[in-house]
């Protein structure tokens, strides 16, 4: 048995170790917005995000998803270290919520990721890969924005984010528009080398981001116009030895556990990552090539121990992501030794590294990060659900508006509620009908009939006219609900009065008709 996990991965190492290269060039610059945006240390992004891929990648159910701190968690963040009034204070409530999401792992809480429904789910990767191309073509034109809402809008509106995609029009750095270019071009193209022997085993987006810090050396030596400033490049903190590495961290203080806010901080953060994570499952899922399906419960125990420990290391909270997950996808990842890998790669960078991925200009992460969002909204996606027909267009369609104008646990509430409007639509149309030959009629329960079949079963009731002959059959049902029941035995009192002759077909076994068994 060990010996075939061992050479299932080995088959695949090929595929993930390019990958993790990618995932950890896109993770790096959000881990550091994101704790930016949070009012948060720079480290502990980067805390987050090396427990997500060294830890959590290992005790995950899932192949592909990544872990790490994300950004629709940075505005409770924000909030809880005003209002707790200290970052230790908030890590003892990522603690406590890393101990609330193990707990509702074990309380098989995961099956909540189940109930949405697919067109939303699809919904929701597409609105995510139109944010990325609205909030990265800021960081592809030159535009002096941060990272912190690459992933999701948080509490900014959709009228800001646009118009500032708009005004990154009329600040256009030239430098990092040939840099962007050029890379995205590089990513498109390279799949023409795919039959090469060597070629097909480098990464498009390393040779993207080799492109992007080789053209800015070159600028800043001999055309300076050209170059990009520093703000526009990776901004890692420096460590020029272990001992200052571990100085950067920051431990939590026990004493909050007397404070009632750290407690409902926790909750908070427990039950929104917990959301965000089943999302990101959900859609990784979907995204997976070979098709594996991830065990919830497990996931949310995986999440909790991560946030335990990044909590305890002075960490962010994190959950699984869905932009690095599918950045992970389109590189070529193929089992969790790429999530591994990149949290690897991140250690290793902070350690040893930051000096030279200092270099690396944000318009290359931007070219990837555009590149993925449109594979994530490519317009056959938009063709696909419409040739499904409106029944699964819509809740897809509503489902990018609202998450668009709203934010990402607002706009799937806005899917759901939409997706659900739908099925009970179907379930209405299709659970009975009604068929007639002269004057006899045949009221069948094509499936198992609740109280939001009763208008429709009144409906077809008071079609009947008197001195006919009705047939109820019920053999295709197992549950009958009490208010169709009652709708049925009204009908029986009546029948007799218009001269109708009713006759119930297979209702012997039938608790629910037991009653009847005497028509």
């Amino acid at each position: 048995m060990i010996h075939k996990h061992i050479q299932y991965y080995s088959k695949h190492f090929k595929d993930d170790a390019p990958a993790s290269l990618v995932v950890f060039l896109v993770a790096l610059p959000l881990c550091l917005g994101i704790a930016l945006a949070s009012g948060a240390p720079l480290f502990s992004g980067l805390i987050a995000g090396l427990v997500g891929g060294l830890l959590v990648s290992m005790l995950s159910g899932s192949q592909l998803c990544v872990s790490g701190p994300a950004a629709g968690l940075t505005v409770i963040v924000f909030t809880a270290i005003e209002k707790l009034g200290s970052f230790q204070g908030l890590l003892v409530a990522v603690v406590l919520a890393g101990i609330f999401q193990l707990a509702l792992g074990y309380l098989r809480a995961g099956i909540i990721g189940a109930f949405f429904p697919s067109a939303v789910i699809e919904g929701m990767l597409a609105a995510i890969g139109l944010i990325l191309i609205i909030k990265q073509i800021p960081h592809a034109t030159g535009y002096d924005t941060s990272y912190e809402g690459d992933e999701s809008y948080m509490q900014e509106t959709a009228e800001s984010s646009f118009l500032e995609l708009f005004d990154s029009f009329s600040a256009i750095s030239l430098g990092a528009v040939i840099i962007s270019s050029v890379a995205l071009l590089i990513l498109i193209g390279w799949g023409f080398f795919k039959s090469h022997p060597i070629l097909k085993f480098i990464p498009a987006p390393l040779i993207a981001v080799i492109w992007g810090v080789g053209f800015n050396e070159w600028a800043m030596q001999f055309a300076p116009d050209f170059a990009v400033s520093a703000k526009h490049l990776v901004s890692l903190p420096i460590t020029n030895s272990p001992k200052e590495f571990f100085d950067n961290f920051i431990f939590p203080d026990f004493q909050y556990l007397t404070n009632p806010h750290t407690y409902v901080v926790a909750a908070t953060i427990a039950i929104i990552a917990s959301l965000e994570t089943l999302l990101s499952l959900e859609a990784t899922d979907k995204l997976d090539p070979l098709k594996r399906i991830s065990p919830t419960n497990r996931e949310l125990k995986a999440q909790g121990v991560g946030n335990i420990v990044s909590g305890l290391l002075g960490g962010l909270p994190m959950t699984a992501v869905i932009v690095r997950s599918a950045a992970n996808i389109n590189s070529g990842g193929r089992t969790y030794v790429s999530c591994f890998l990149h949290g690897m790669w991140l250690l290793l960078s902070v350690m040893f590294l930051a000096t030279f991925l200092n270099m690396i200009p944000l318009a290359c992460l931007s070219a990837i990060l555009l590149h993925t969002g449109y594979k994530l909204a490519n317009p056959s996606v938009f063709k696909r659900f419409y040739k499904k027909g409106m029944s699964q267009f819509l809740p897809f369609a509503i489902t990018i508006v609202a998450i668009l104008v709203t934010d990402l646990l607002k706009g799937m509430v806005i899917g759901v509620v939409i997706g659900l409007f739908f099925v009970i639509k179907a379930n209405y149309q299709a659970a009975i009908t009604l068929s007639k030959d002269n004057l006899n009629y045949l009221l069948s329960f094509n499936k198992d009939v609740s109280f939001l079949n009763k208008a429709l079963l009144r409906k077809f009731i008071l079609q009947i006219p008197e001195n006919s002959t009705v047939i109820i059959d019920a053999s295709k049902t197992d549950f009958v609900d009490y208010d169709i029941l009652e709708v049925i035995e009204e009908f029986l009192e009546s029948a007799a009065e218009d001269n109708i002759t009713v006759e119930l077909v297979n209702f012997y076994g039938k608790k629910k008709f037991e009653r009847y068994a005497r028509i």
